[in-house]
């Protein structure tokens, strides 16, 4: 008669600390539900805990006391949901091959499309491109003959990733400094609607004439928010100074992408040209999200 298999019980994946996963994450380690509602979650913290910090700071002499506490939950909720380091391996877990790999492969098929590979290899040079918010360092392993990547994140899973903030990057040091730029699932990760803003501009100001800019976010950014829709994404992505070149996204999907070409001459950035993008307009009533960039 042959034996009964021993069954391990399973370590739910939001309370497994580092050294209970493995270091490269396997997509079988948690259910797509299961991660998502996680990843949201650090999304809600990380956004409340950023105004509260803002509103502690703005309140001089006046009593914070209840701003504080709220921000010792917040930080205590963070800390049992296992810190960043579990938002970064449920975010690699997102793009391990059996959930569909990551975001990069529509970027480098664009590239393909725009015969990127047959001009730089005609040119004798490698794109240079910025990869924001890398959580796995080989993502552009497959195209190391022309694409020259410089990955980073604001906290580093692997040596060969660079630990920067992208926002406190030096503009003028890195001006046109790179062909291409990629900010895939980085700007919902924003906690502050103006610094969102302020990414999509920097990256005007880094990129060369004619420079690429790779986008990703999650579909209910733009399908299911009160003050964003594609169409006012699209408007304010031309008043920064970017004309898109691709989108791909469907209804009933989870993600949305775009492809921007940097403008040249660069797009008016007067005032008056980022009035409709300065303040949020209300699109949508009802039970909706709140996300929204801000210039």
């Amino acid at each position: 008669m042959p034996k009964a298999r021993k069954h391990k019980r399973k370590v739910p994946i939001t309370v497994a600390g580092p050294s209970d996963r493995p270091s490269q994450p396997s997509g079988s380690s948690s259910r797509p539900q299961a991660t998502r509602t996680v990843i949201r979650r650090f999304h809600v913290l990380i956004k409340r805990r950023t105004q509260l910090q803002q509103q502690v700071v703005a309140a001089k002499n006046r009593d914070v006391s209840a701003a504080n506490a709220e921000l010792d939950a917040i930080e205590r909720e963070i800390e049992e949901l296992g810190g960043l380091e579990t938002y970064q391996r449920m975010s690699a877990i997102g793009q391990d091959k059996d959930r569909g790999g990551g975001s990069e492969k529509i970027f480098i098929g664009w590239l393909r499309d725009l015969q990127v590979p047959t001009s730089m290899k005609e040119k004798g040079t490698m794109l240079r491109l910025l990869e924001v918010g890398a959580l796995k360092p080989d993502n552009y392993a497959s195209c190391a003959s022309w694409i020259e990547v410089t990955p980073i994140d604001l906290h580093s899973r692997h040596p060969a990733i660079q630990e920067q903030d992208f926002l406190l990057m030096n503009p003028e040091e890195h001006r046109e400094s790179w062909d291409s730029i990629s900010l895939s699932l980085v700007l919902n990760f924003v906690p502050d609607a103006k610094d969102r803003g302020r990414m999509l501009r920097l990256a005007h100001t880094m990129l060369r004439p004619e420079g690429l800019l790779f986008v990703a976010l999650p579909l209910p950014c733009i399908l299911n928010s009160r003050y964003l829709t594609p169409e006012h994404f699209q408007g304010l992505m031309a008043a920064v100074g970017f004309e898109q070149v691709y989108t791909r996204w469907r209804e009933g999907g989870k993600m949305a992408y775009w492809l921007f070409r940097k403008v040249l001459p660069p797009a008016s950035s007067t005032h008056k040209d980022h009035l409709p993008y300065d303040k949020k307009t209300v699109f949508r009533q009802g039970n909706r999200n709140n996300f929204v960039v801000l210039l």
